[in-house]
């Protein structure tokens, strides 16, 4: 994918170019005019060539113009690689996300680099207990309405917190095992080490909290969606009973009509 200053560059390119072109072709076409034109008069021919060397050299002076222009302009700074492949990415997730199969496809791809990313920390169980919390609070969350609706947005927010948090554990712990043994007399590295030991410790606490209690909101959340769904079909009952009674009418009414057929002479 072209950046802006490779299309800015390419454009100039192509004024230098269109330029240039028509230059040529209008020196050429005034070149012929002045010399046919002294000899033979200015017939309907001569005519032509001169209307076409006069339109040649007006495009080849327009083109020059652009072209100063342009070279004015500044030319872009080089767009950052990392920037570039964000782009990308994004392009390709927007055009797959509009395949019907593709959302679910790309969130899958999402939860498996998650756990490449994870596996062999410690924060990998507890990451694993959210994600599934997660995948089951998306299925419930469409029935959720009424009172119930705001559970939703407090799970969202939920989640992101607690991703960040699993985030920031899953850092301290990388950190941890990059720190090589520690020599006698590093009371300074030491401390580090047992700072980042702490604050890893933290926020184990704080993860495992988190998750136990989006835990207990999914679970509310279907026992929400089982009750309403009890409640309708209380409501179906007495609705069941008259389609009941009426197939019954409609059979006692077809047997009678039946009999009433056999009878007749």
């Amino acid at each position: 994918m072209a950046d802006q200053r490779t299309k800015h560059l390419r454009r100039l390119r192509r004024l230098l170019g269109s330029a240039r072109r028509w230059s040529v072709i209008g020196g050429g076409l005034a070149g012929a005019t002045a010399i046919l034109v002294p000899y033979e008069g200015l017939g309907v021919g001569d005519a032509g060539w001169a209307a076409g060397a006069g339109a040649a050299v007006a495009l080849a002076v327009w083109r020059w113009r652009d072209f100063r222009e342009m070279k004015a302009l500044p030319v872009p700074e080089p767009t950052d690689p990392a920037t570039v492949a964000a782009e990308l990415r994004r392009k390709v997730v927007s055009a797959v996300s509009s395949v019907p199969a593709g959302q679910s496809a790309i969130t899958e791809l999402r939860r498996h680099r998650a756990r490449l990313k994870y596996r062999g920390l410690a924060v990998a169980p507890l990451w694993m207990r959210l994600d599934r919390a997660s995948m089951t609070f998306a299925g419930i969350a469409p029935r959720l309405h009424g009172i119930a609706a705001d559970a939703v947005l407090e799970a969202a927010t939920a989640e992101r917190t607690l991703t960040d948090l699993v985030e920031r554990a899953a850092t301290v712990e990388r950190t941890m095992k990059t720190i090589p043994g520690l020599p006698a007399g590093t009371d300074g590295a030491l401390d580090s080490r047992q700072g980042l030991a702490a604050a890893h410790v933290d926020l184990m606490g704080q993860i495992t909290e988190g998750v136990t209690a989006y835990e207990r909101l999914v679970a509310a959340g279907a026992s929400f969606v089982a009750e309403d769904g009890r409640m309708g079909a209380k409501f179906m009952d007495p609705a069941a009973a008259r389609l009941t009674e009426a197939a019954d009418l409609l059979r006692g009414v077809s047997a009678g009509l039946a009999d009433l057929r056999t009878q007749m002479p």
